[in-house]
């Protein structure tokens, strides 16, 4: 049903629909005759939403910033899954990934040639020379915030060092890209993707952002491979992660048949992650988890 310009806006937030989302409405209609993909109104946040997202974000974000002194050689990813797992407790806030579709621990921990998901375990220890990628996501009040980081332990091969820098460039390179509104998915990936190359890289193909704040994982799904113009328009209201997966070896990869999670590089490369919750606002991107 069409809304009338005084009737309260399809968002929640009791406002009136001419004060609130009309104009951003006419301006993705528009868009769409244009031929280009626009977001549903389900993926469109309202001013309190993204405030609690930016709230639980912080949140998620000194999460990370606790575990990482304790991130050090001869630790076992075990014992940093348990210190995240207390600490986030302590703070009145719940570790997301805790048991969402049956994974069995708070945090994805991913060593060298895991790509992703990485189950912590008493038998991961940490050892000189890893790379390591510490994904936390966080629910506070029923909000959620997402991020992840890499670590360098000990003596690193040069050339696994500057993929870990090279990934945080491409991370960033894609919030380059979304500097104003209205631009689409496809923009990102395709700079991640031509500056991933340009370094020798693989992007990993098959998993990649989304959208979050009201669940761990929403639509949009943002793939960092695309073309300029194609995928959703970002608009305004917007709540999603920008996390390239960058192989050092090729993009192939493989998930672990006896955990059902863990996610490697089919020709055991080396692989790095960094990964932003970001809101879309009317003049460009805001970093909330980092």
């Amino acid at each position: 049903m069409k809304l009338g310009r005084n009737d309260m806006c399809w968002c929640g937030s009791g406002k009136k629909y001419k004060a609130c989302h009309l104009a951003l409405d006419e301006k993705l209609e528009d868009m769409k005759n244009r031929g280009f993909k626009i977001p549903t109104h389900k993926m469109i946040k309202n001013a309190e939403q993204i405030e609690g997202i930016r709230v639980a974000s912080k949140v998620n974000t000194d999460v990370l910033d606790y575990i990482t002194p304790f991130v050090k050689i001869g630790v076992s990813t075990r014992e940093l899954d348990d210190l995240i797992y207390n600490y986030t407790k302590s703070i009145n806030a719940i570790p997301a990934c805790l048991g969402y579709e049956g994974y069995p621990k708070s945090v994805c921990i991913s060593v060298n040639d895991v790509v992703c998901h990485g189950i912590p375990s008493d038998d991961i220890i940490l050892q000189d020379g890893d790379i390591v990628n510490i994904d936390c996501t966080t629910e506070y009040n029923g909000y959620f915030g997402d991020s992840s980081r890499m670590f360098m332990l000990g003596d690193v091969d040069p050339a696994w060092k500057k993929l870990v820098e090279d990934t945080k460039r491409a991370l960033d390179i894609g919030v380059e890209v979304c500097g104003k509104p209205y631009v689409t998915i496809g923009d990102i990936g395709y700079a991640i993707n031509k500056f991933a190359q340009e370094q020798g890289y693989s992007v990993v193909r098959e998993i990649g952002g989304h959208g979050v704040g009201l669940a761990i994982h929403e639509d949009p799904y943002v793939c960092h491979i695309g073309q300029p113009g194609k995928d959703y328009v970002l608009a305004p209201g917007m709540v999603f992660t920008i996390e390239p997966m960058i192989n050092l070896g090729g993009p192939d990869v493989y998930q672990d048949a006896d955990d059902g999670w863990t996610i490697y590089t089919e020709d055991g490369s080396p692989s790095a992650q960094w990964e932003y919750t970001l809101v879309m606002t009317d003049h460009g991107v805001e970093i909330l988890a980092h």
